[in-house]
């Protein structure tokens, strides 16, 4: 008698044991997939004053939602590019998440012309994509005029627009009915973002009761900012209306040198980063700035938390762009949880769908039918915004009235009408 063990075993009892073998394969090969990392790529100006906080808030908020089980049992992985604020640099960075780190969505830039040259190739190889800091008009326009090709663009950060709106609600209650202030000068850096918010400061500054009296636009290039304070002195406005971000610390450092007697109030994104307090040598004093967020200031109940936080794990509080890229990585993980997917077109649909209370505000977007369509939403009960003021070597919140810490106080050499 042959003592073949497969006779042993019946027809139908082999093929149960194949049908058995391929489940447990099956799901193997299921947990495997599960258990795939989400990958988050991080292109950023990472040695910029207001660009080195975005990796570091995204690898802050990865490192919570992993010690809390991941999504869905998947860990986030935050794969980080340098992109040395070069647009050429951003796109080798974006190509080559893509292609060969294989990222799931990308979180890019604050710069809005590094934005703008990512946003067609975030189209090109159908990768979600995030902006945590850019401002530009454009950038959501785009989305809007092209959906279908655009629609995997999202703007993270109040546009130029409706910055301009942030800036002139906050002038309209603490200068022009807190001071009585009558007149400005809108001084503001040639880039991408600043053109369209120009447009708005024009537009909406004589509405609130400033009278434009000179607009002034300078090379971010520029070393020497005498002869613009020069010529803003001469005018005699009340306030000086700044669009500044890749400058930042030469013009404030001269405004102080130059005992300019007339207050800066506007954009200014390098001042949002708690060190530019010591890199302009306390020059600061006195500047006013806009901000989604800010030290110590309770906008939401997670603010504070994450602020602090920050400082433990790096030392200094986030610049602006380092709460929204905290906060982009949250609703991403909710939104690859609502989906089920990391499919790029069901991840851009469960973004659409966004509703989170993050650390600036309650995130939304716009949607198909607005001309900004998905960048986040501007407005009470959503994203405001703030006007701080450095004060002592602090950043204080001085507007809205809800969460002000502080009234303002400006340097001996700057000349207020007060209430």
């Amino acid at each position: 008698m042959r003592n073949d063990s497969r006779s042993a075993v019946s027809p139908f009892g082999y093929s149960a044991l194949v049908l058995a073998a391929a489940g447990f394969l099956g799901t193997i090969s299921s947990q495997a997939l599960a258990a795939d990392p989400l990958k988050i790529g991080v292109i950023a100006e990472a040695q910029a004053i207001a660009g080195a906080s975005i990796p570091q808030a995204a690898q802050m908020a990865a490192d919570e939602i992993n010690a809390k089980g991941g999504v869905d049992g998947r860990k986030i992985e935050i794969v980080t590019y340098d992109n040395h604020s070069s647009s050429a640099d951003s796109v080798r960075a974006f190509q080559r998440a893509v292609n060969e780190d294989k990222v799931n969505i990308v979180i890019a830039s604050y710069i809005s012309e590094v934005v703008l040259a990512l946003e067609p190739w975030a189209s090109r190889l159908k990768t979600p994509f995030i902006t945590p800091g850019a401002a530009s008009n454009e950038i959501s326009k785009s989305v809007h005029a092209d959906y279908e090709k655009n629609k995997y663009t999202f703007h993270g950060y109040l546009t130029s627009a409706a910055l301009a709106l942030s800036v002139c609600d906050a002038a309209k209650e603490l200068l022009v009915d807190g001071k009585h202030m009558s007149t400005a000068v809108i001084m503001s850096e040639d880039a991408a973002w600043t053109k369209p918010l120009d447009v708005g400061y024009e537009e909406c500054l004589p509405k609130i009761g400033l009278k434009v009296l000179d607009h002034i636009r300078f090379s971010p290039d520029t070393t020497d900012f005498t002869p613009i304070f020069n010529k803003i002195e001469a005018a005699k406005p009340d306030v000086i209306i700044t669009g500044i971000s890749h400058v930042g610390v030469q013009p404030t450092v001269q405004w102080k040198n130059q005992q300019v007697p007339i207050p800066m109030f506007g954009i200014s994104s390098q001042a949002t980063n708690s060190t530019f307090g010591k890199d302009t040598n306390d020059a600061a004093n006195g500047v006013l700035y806009q901000g989604v967020s800010g030290t110590g200031v309770a906008v939401t109940p997670k603010s504070v938390p994450f602020s602090e936080g920050f400082k433990a794990k790096y030392g200094n509080y986030p610049s602006y762009a380092g709460y929204t890229s905290y906060d982009e990585v949250y609703y991403i993980a909710e939104a690859v949880k609502r989906a089920g997917s990391t499919d790029a077109d069901k991840l851009v649909e469960a973004l659409e769908k966004t509703d989170w209370e993050g650390t600036i505000g309650r995130v939304q977007f716009y949607g198909k039918d607005d001309p900004f369509t998905h960048s986040i939403k501007y407005g009470k009960g959503l994203i405001t915004g703030l006007m701080l003021q450095w004060q002592d070597g602090q950043q204080v919140a001085v507007w809205p009235k809800e969460v002000a810490k502080a009234s303002m106080k400006f340097p001996s050499f700057i000349k207020v009408t007060s209430n």
